[in-house]
């Protein structure tokens, strides 16, 4: 689907075509024989559990039927809108890739020469949709077809809304979605015109993904008869608040309240898990407005539809003939506005379709056991923390920081004679070699705990059952620093169960030459089950996780801090790890956009912001409908000259200002680390924003948003010069990780990131003076950090 008409020269020009996926040349025929005959078990087993007639008559592709029997996240379209549509090959085609992209498994069901197919190719709806003879299918028709199939005459069918839920239902998929709901036509009371699609959510489980039913329709009366009928109807809120309207379909309101309100896709999965244990057999229909921008206003589109219908009863247009020629007048009278908003929220059903259906596996894997039920797995031969430690833990947490925690050895250079400074390759090197103990997530948990007292800090984190574990252990109890969650793995565990140890060499200014890191124990071993039940207990006011995780548990931590109402940080690590936020979206819980955003806040460096913004574009996050409507918002024309007047020539050729304008959706602020040069703060203001109307902020507004529909005020961004320069450095390891844990111990407290820059670089500067990677003098800038909080 082409991008949004209003899209800005800025996001047009940095997107690139997402890549195909190609199939790995490694791949063994041994390999891919054992893949084909395990999805043949599968299949075999879903089949096993169906009623005898039902495998001789319905044909489920192996691929669906493996995704079912191993609780895959499924989504169910329907095939009309490509067989009685316009555009209908290339739809088939770009909803099938649409929902692979957001980690689902696309079922496209139909008729097929009188079989029943749930999970149709793309190739199998062409053969349907070059067939003028291809009728549509409703439940009433499916025997017909299928009995007609059987004695030999082959007829091809695209199901409509209820046909395609028999048929979902019966191949065991949940989800289903769409574009718009058939409803009770206008004075239906009288002509009892009222589609099929409202009886089958009445008596079949299969949740409905849809924009409401179609505008042209008796709303009220339609939500009456679903009410009737049994079935939930639930809008998703969509960042609003207070009385939120059941969509017009073109239009994001219809006039009608909605019944009930969803704020996000994991309650929607809950339902539908709830749903199913509880054995309710009637339908849920899930309402997703039109994208902001998108939509018709609801006066205009309402004047359209009054044209239309009116003049569609005086030419005689009545049952079937009534709907084309509406939906025909519509795109008249509308300019295409109609069709355009047809479009948008078909993608932007199916893309909700797809994240309910990835948050429903979660529920579905962890067997109908929720997170908060499953007590956190007790650490092996952990070192026992004292009664006033277990007290402390049960107070308020401030911060909790996920992420590594290593023995680090920092070997700096020593040279042979003046001026020699650079270690010389394959041969051993005169050096002065130090422990420490490090990690990233250790030492902005460190640096925030010993910025202010005032914060209630902990780390989560795992060591090994070995000499670096209990060392790191004992010196993290010693530091004052919450040891509660650091879970150590015992011998059972038989790989990757090391300690983390991290090895840098430095060259004779401290300047790092070389680094290695063994962090295997951190992607080896996953626990997502303890980590949500860690957030749940704790609710952090902020949660920093580290880029050391794999990118699933980086998004799964990401995940439990947004559900638990905490703001999240991320700490990108290494240009290597960085990428894990952006890691490929199948089967990974989704990233929300501003003003959603799951993430509040991330602290690149320039290499780090790169490779970030690299992962995105390749992995499809800067090409989705949400993203494009956010950058539109912005409204940016010609920014290289504000970028260059707010940073430097400098920075805006090497694309840094740019890139972090292009991840602002995701991340709504971005505090990119500069070394010498000091630090670049960029954010996104949202409306009511008061940087917007200060007049000392007026030389840091890059941009302000003009429509008055838009939640996005402008976006500020500001070049901070270094806080000194230092000549006498001792050690750069951890400078980063205390930068943030400075910034987030004053954020914690309430203050303003803007305002916190200067005293968290102070903080820095410290440990550039410390042989530890967290300075212990960060006491020292503890009242200057409650100075700056409170001048919010």
């Amino acid at each position: 689907m082409a991008a949004p008409r209003s899209c800005s020269n800025l996001s047009r020009h940095f997107l690139t075509a997402s890549r195909p996926q190609q199939t790995s040349s490694w791949t063994s025929a041994k390999h891919q024989c054992c893949q084909r005959t395990r999805r043949q078990t599968q299949q075999r087993r879903w089949l096993s559990a169906a009623p005898a007639g039902l495998k001789s008559l319905l044909r489920v592709s192996e691929e669906v039927a493996e995704a079912v029997a191993t609780k895959k996240p499924v989504v169910a379209l329907e095939s009309t809108i490509y067989t009685h549509g316009a555009m209908g090959k290339q739809l088939a085609q770009e909803h099938d890739e649409l929902v692979r992209k957001h980690g689902g498994i696309p079922a496209i069901i139909g008729i097929l020469d009188g079989v029943p197919n749930v999970g149709l190719t793309p190739q199998e709806v062409v053969r349907m949709i070059e067939d003028k003879d291809t009728v549509k299918v409703s439940r009433r028709d499916i025997s017909y077809l299928v009995g007609m199939g059987l004695a030999g005459r082959k007829i091809n069918g695209g199901t409509t809304i209820a046909g395609t839920m028999v048929l979902a239902r019966l191949a065991g998929i949940s989800v289903f979605g769409t574009g718009g709901l058939g409803g009770v036509h206008r004075d239906g009371q009288n002509t009892m015109d009222i589609s099929a699609d409202l009886t089958e959510l009445g008596r079949t489980r299969v949740a409905v993904v849809s924009s409401g039913c179609k505008g042209f329709l008796d709303i009220p009366r339609t939500l009456e008869y679903l009410e009737t009928q049994g079935c939930l109807i639930s809008t998703f809120a969509d960042g609003r608040t207070g009385n939120i309207d059941f969509p017009g379909f073109w239009a994001r309101d219809s006039g009608s309240k909605s019944p009930s309100v969803v704020q996000n896709e994991r309650e929607a999965a809950a339902i539908i898990y709830s749903q199913e244990q509880l054995g309710i057999e009637s339908g849920m229909l899930f309402a997703n407005p039109v994208p902001e921008g998108l939509g018709i206003p609801l006066p205009e589109i309402q004047a359209a539809i009054e044209t239309a219908v009116t003049e569609a009863n005086e030419k005689g247009f009545t049952g079937s003939r009534n709907t084309p020629y509406v939906l025909g007048r519509l795109k008249e009278l509308t300019g295409d506005k109609a069709v355009v908003a047809n479009m948008a929220l078909v993608k932007s059903n199916i893309i909700r379709a797809t994240n309910v259906a990835v948050e429903l596996s979660r529920l579905q894997a962890s067997s109908g056991i929720s997170a908060s039920s499953i007590p956190p797995p007790k650490p092996v031969h952990a070192t026992p923390v004292s009664t006033a430690a277990k007290s402390e833990a049960r107070q308020k947490t401030n911060i909790l920081v996920a992420g590594a925690v290593a023995l680090d050895l920092s070997c700096d250079y020593t040279g042979t004679k003046a001026g020699d400074i650079t270690p010389q390759a394959h041969t051993s090197n005169p050096s002065r070699i130090s422990q420490s103990i490090g990690g990233v997530g250790h030492n902005v948990a460190l640096a925030a705990h010993r910025a202010s007292a005032k914060n209630k800090v902990q780390l989560c984190s795992m060591v090994g059952d070995d000499v670096a574990g209990s060392t790191i252990l004992a010196a993290v109890e010693a530091s004052g620093l919450d040891a509660t969650h650091i879970r150590r793995l015992g011998r059972e565990y038989k790989s990757g169960n090391r300690t983390a140890q991290y090895v840098a060499v430095n060259d004779g200014q401290k300047n790092l030459v070389m680094a290695m890191a063994d962090m295997d124990i951190f992607t080896t071993h996953s626990f997502p089950d303890h980590w949500r039940s860690v957030v749940e207990t704790s609710k952090p006011d902020w949660l920093v996780v580290d880029g050391n995780w794999s990118g699933r548990d980086i998004r799964e931590w990401v995940r439990a801090g947004e559900d638990n109402g905490s703001k999240v940080a991320f700490e990108p690590v290494s240009v290597a790890k960085s990428r894990g936020l952006f890691a490929p979206q199948r089967g990974l819980p989704r990233l929300g956009l501003f003003p959603n955003a799951t993430l509040s806040l991330a602290s690149p460096n320039i290499y780090e912001l790169a490779a970030m913004y690299e992962a995105a574009k390749e992995n499809g996050y800067l090409d989705s409908l949400e993203w494009f409507q956010v950058v539109d918002w912005f409204g940016m024309r010609g920014a290289r000259d504000r970028f260059v007047h707010l940073t430097s020539a400098k920075l805006t050729d090497a694309g840094v200002p740019v890139q972090t304008v292009q991840l602002l959706p995701y991340i709504p602020t971005i505090i990119t680390k500069l070394g010498a040069e000091g630090v670049l703060l960029t954010e996104l203001l949202g409306k009511e924003d008061p940087r917007l109307r200060d007049r000392d902020s007026e030389d840091y507004i890059l941009t302000r948003c003009m429509s008055p529909n838009s939640p996005v005020g402008g976006i500020y961004m500001r070049l901070y010069s270094a806080a000194e320069k230092v000549e006498d450095v001792v050690s750069v390891n951890g400078v980063g990780d205390t930068f943030l844990g400075v910034m987030v111990s004053g954020l914690a407290q309430g203050g303003k990131a803007e305002k916190l820059v200067d005293v968290a670089q102070k903080g820095a500067v410290h440990t550039l003076r410390s042989a530890e990677s967290v300075s212990p003098g960060l006491s020292q800038i503890e009242e200057e950090l409650t100075r700056v909080v409170s001048r919010r």
